[in-house]
């Protein structure tokens, strides 16, 4: 059986040759998963000429300092929540030279959950310069580490969808 880590290994390269022949950089802002899409592309060889940097960004005042999200957004919709993660990661494209922007906010758990947003409820954006931000959100299922391993992989295959279309 594949582990989340050969998963995750082939897909963070499949989306570097990707990025790299459209001579496009990638850059993260991550709540929830800690940097563990940043890890993942930063694992393959050569993903300097693809990623530029990420940014972690636990509490939501790290969100606001370092990517401009609203508090206002913060307060009316919640960390976990799609006009969140949209400010993240516009926030990105605006502060860094990346052409991609990936974005994950969401409740890893065990706790923190809500009867509206249950454990494993995570936001992914994806946006490009010049282009609409994308969203979805997943509700995951599993443990805090599988929960957490499903949104890399599920913020991965997005940015492939994206470079595909």
């Amino acid at each position: 059986m594949e582990t989340f880590e050969d998963q995750a290994f082939v897909l963070a390269e499949t989306v570097g040759q990707a990025l790299k022949q459209s001579e496009l950089m990638l850059a993260t802002a991550e709540s929830c998963t800690g940097g563990w899409v940043a890890q993942a592309v930063t694992a393959v060889p050569g993903s300097s000429a693809w990623f530029e940097g990420g940014f972690v960004t636990y509490s939501n005042e790290a969100k606001q300092q370092m990517l401009g999200v609203s508090l206002t957004t913060l307060e009316e919709f919640g960390a976990v929540s799609e006009p969140v993660v949209v400010q993240m990661a516009e926030g990105v494209l605006q502060r860094t030279r990346a052409d991609l922007a990936i974005a994950i906010s969401g409740i890893a758990g065990p706790a923190g959950g809500s009867q509206d947003k249950p454990v494993g409820t995570v936001w992914v954006a994806w946006s490009a310069a010049g282009r609409q931000t994308l969203t979805k959100c997943f509700e995951f299922s599993g443990d805090r580490r599988q929960i957490r391993q499903r949104a890399v992989l599920a913020a991965l295959m997005g940015i492939m969808d994206r470079l595909r279309n």
